[in-house]
């Protein structure tokens, strides 16, 4: 069994590509602040990914692997979503039709970077755990 091929690495990888993902769209959103009528964005992974893990997959058929060489399938599968980049379309801030707060657009700035440093220390405490499994020493 291969760790760094498992779902719970793929989904650390995947919320870290999120994560520098959200980091350019927000730098976009705030660099646009005063264009006239520049749409905000946004990256959609977490709702993505909660809704791949949710309840939905509990009532579809589910494959039972009998031999790690085997496919997974239906409820089993480790798939892990990509992110999406969404305009709000639907609203505006000011009279030139523009729809970024500098000021919600900084703060989700900060809270993705407190984010993606969770995800990378947290990749990290997983390699050092499986590098010390193979080397046998703390």
């Amino acid at each position: 069994m291969n760790l760094l091929n498992g779902a719970a690495f793929k989904r650390m990888e995947s919320a870290v590509y999120a994560a520098e993902m959200r980091q350019r769209v927000i730098s976009n959103n705030v660099a646009n602040a005063e264009t006239p009528h520049f749409k905000r964005s946004e990256v959609l992974f977490e709702q993505l990914l909660e809704q791949s893990m949710g309840s939905e997959g509990l009532n579809k058929l589910a494959g039972r692997r009998t031999d790690s060489r085997h496919i997974e399938i239906g409820a089993n599968a480790s798939k892990v979503p990509f992110a999406e980049v969404v305009t709000d379309d639907s609203t505006s801030m000011n009279n030139n039709q523009n729809n970024v707060d500098v000021e919600r657009e900084m703060s989700l700035l900060a809270k993705n970077q407190l984010s993606y440093n969770f995800y990378i220390k947290q990749i990290n405490h997983d390699l050092k755990m499986l590098r010390t499994g193979i080397e046998g020493r703390g």
